[in-house]
């Protein structure tokens, strides 16, 4: 019986790595993989959990899971003697180069046509990001079509979880999914089509059915994020939500109004929730109410102890306490999609595009709040808090991928140590998805979902955007850094440099014939 089992395992095994061998994908000059065996010679590994840098490893990856890592520092090649390396399909040398796992962006925007989906991806992949959570901006059908092409390796993407409102997709009416008691039944049906990341926002005005839909959600296998709507912080701040249950808290919402003396803060007499000019000064005034020693002591205190995650997101918000550098970052010209410039230009019209009545003293506000939010990330952090990682790019000049390492240098801004911050954006957010298992570290076993960078990101975080950063070599003289040279995404090895080419010509098909527009046009040369 043992016998005809291991025949019939050993056949299962060969039909396998025959379906293996036939999945492997070639995207044009773009990316190739994944293989039946790959492996990256001389590498040293940021692990992902927060440990320094270790190595070199020689990392072997069948398909698209790692499956060795073989020591060669100096201690164990010495006791290994001349063992041979191991050899595979493709083998890329990365002496002098770090490995560690790709970026795990929980919160981001795909937006609307005519903006290509595939301008999106690229630059997020290009930039180390490897696991995705796009807000459904065309649909929750449309998220989740993309997300069965990229589970196929139709697209060149990066495996993705969207995010579903509570009661998405499914053909109840509001009374029935405002219903606390129907919480269970809604979570399960959702679970079963596909959703991981419910978002609780819209049933905030309701303290009982935010708890019971938090609680119905992790028992059915999601996870649950908020975006507490400053409109409703005097039902459900900060402290509430993590009290209640929710996996994740994102952005800066209901943090001070969890320290006021009072229930709600000092809104101006003429605000205007639905104004976005008044939602998004009075987001960043409520800080400057709230009682400091009460956030970072009491309510630190209490987010960590109730086991929330808290997903900041600081770089869609940078543009709040200075808007000219937010206009002219370097990268708008030849990488930023015309179609985001039109929405990030000031127009009432746009989401997010609220800066047309942005004072110096709506940026100084926005200056101090990004001093306070920063404490109370690090003393939450320092309380054993979990620090995850999103985005919300694709809008307020938040141009995907470059925000994404924006992101990482803002988290350190808060006086996260830089092992933290990258750990918040591989096992934290892992974590976050309840994926912890699968994706997030370096480590056999785990999804070969890696990033190959020129240089240590611990020396510079700089070093992981797609133009490097400018450093010195041994002999002291002045260079650039390559950048990420490859992201590979489940053992698929992605040329990194050519998906920004193809970036370039999409932003400068989009730019053709476009005149000059309210915020740049002051600087162009007359011609």
């Amino acid at each position: 019986m043992k016998i005809l089992r291991r025949t019939c395992l050993i056949a299962i095994i060969g039909l396998s790595m025959l379906m293996t061998a036939t999945a492997q994908k070639k995207f044009g000059d773009l990316a190739e993989g994944p293989y039946d065996r790959l492996v990256i010679r001389n590498a040293m590994v940021i692990p992902g959990h927060g440990g320094p840098p270790i190595g070199p490893f020689d990392i072997v990856i069948e398909n698209d899971m790692i499956t060795e890592m073989i020591p060669f520092d100096p201690v164990t090649a010495e006791r290994r003697g001349d063992s041979s390396r191991p050899t595979g399909d493709r083998i890329i040398d990365a002496t002098g180069k770090y490995v560690m796992p790709g970026l795990i962006d929980l919160h981001a925007h795909l937006r609307q046509e005519p903006m290509p989906l595939e301008y999106i991806y690229y630059l997020k992949l290009a930039h180390g990001v490897t696991t995705l959570g796009p807000a459904s901006d065309r649909g929750v059908a449309n998220a989740m079509k993309e997300v069965e092409k990229e589970q196929k390796n139709e697209i060149l993407a990066p495996r993705m979880y969207p995010l579903w409102s509570w009661g998405a997709n499914l053909d109840y009416d509001q009374a029935f999914l405002e219903d606390p008691k129907n919480a269970p039944r809604i979570a399960k049906e959702m679970v079963a089509k596909g959703a991981r990341q419910v978002y609780l926002n819209g049933v905030t005005w309701n303290s009982e059915l935010f708890k019971a839909a938090a609680d119905a959600v992790w028992e059915a296998g999601g996870v649950t994020g908020v975006h507490i709507p400053p409109s409703n912080t005097a039902v459900v701040n900060a402290v509430d939500a993590a009290r209640h249950g929710v996996t994740f808290i994102l952005h800066h919402y209901g943090y001070a109004e969890s320290s006021l003396d009072r229930v709600v803060q000092d809104y101006p007499r003429d605000y205007n929730f639905d104004n976005e000019n008044h939602r998004f000064r009075e987001a960043g005034r409520v800080w400057q109410e709230a009682d400091k020693d009460r956030l970072l002591g009491e309510v630190a205190d209490s987010l960590a102890a109730y086991g929330v995650i808290m997903q900041p997101t600081r770089v869609v918000y940078e543009a709040n306490r200075d808007i000219i550098r937010a206009q002219s970052l370097p990268w708008h010209e030849k990488y930023t999609h015309q179609s985001l410039i039109e929405w990030n230009l000031p127009n009432p019209a746009y989401h997010g595009s609220y800066h047309y009545e942005w004072t110096s003293d709506d940026e100084q506000t926005w200056y101090e709040a990004y001093d306070l939010w920063g404490d109370l990330i690090y003393e939450f952090n320092k309380r054993g808090g979990t620090v995850a990682y999103g985005t919300d790019d694709n809008y307020i000049w938040a141009t995907p991928g470059f925000s994404n390492i924006r992101e990482l240098q803002l988290l350190r801004e808060s006086g996260m140590h830089t092992l933290e911050v990258l750990k918040a954006a591989n096992q934290n957010s892992a974590k976050a998805l309840r994926l912890e298992d699968e994706i997030g570290l370096v480590h056999p076993g785990y999804k070969a979902d890696l990033l190959i960078v020129d240089g240590s990101p611990l020396h510079n975080l700089r070093f992981l955007y797609s133009f490097g950063a400018v450093t010195l070599n041994k002999e002291g003289e002045m260079y650039r850094t390559k950048g990420i040279v490859h992201t590979i995404k489940g053992g698929i090895v992605i040329n990194n440099d050519k998906l920004m080419e193809e970036v370039a010509k999409m932003v400068a098909k989009s730019k053709e014939g476009v005149e000059a527009n309210i915020a740049d046009k002051p600087f162009l040369i007359d011609k």
